[in-house]
């Protein structure tokens, strides 16, 4: 059974294009690892004003894998350091679990 960790971000409105940049950079950092199914990068337009990363994994254990990991670890890394000296673009992090329960696809 497929399971979904959206992580809740909080991000002050000077640093969202910020945000925005370094997940755009950060293509292919997680697609290869095993069990990754999907990756959403949603920002806020109405009723929040919190960005949700949206990943989906094969498994728990996949998820834990891929957060333990080299991976992980340098990519939350660099964003902590930032080259540019401006530092973590979000001020705070919340993670929510979900199981998939059900799912459906668009028909041909």
């Amino acid at each position: 059974m497929s399971v979904v960790k959206i992580n809740v971000l909080t991000v002050p409105a000077e640093a969202r294009e910020r945000l925005e940049q370094r997940f755009a950079n950060r293509a292919g950092a997680v697609e290869s690892s095993d069990g990754f199914e999907w990756f959403e990068l949603l920002r806020p337009v109405e009723g929040t004003d919190d960005y949700l990363v949206y990943t989906r994994w094969r498994s728990e254990a996949d998820f834990q894998a891929w957060q333990d990991g080299q991976d992980f670890a340098r990519g939350h890394a660099q964003a902590r350091s930032d080259a540019g000296g401006q530092g973590p673009a979000a001020t705070g992090s919340t993670v929510w679990s979900f199981e998939v329960v059900t799912q459906a696809s668009p028909t041909a």
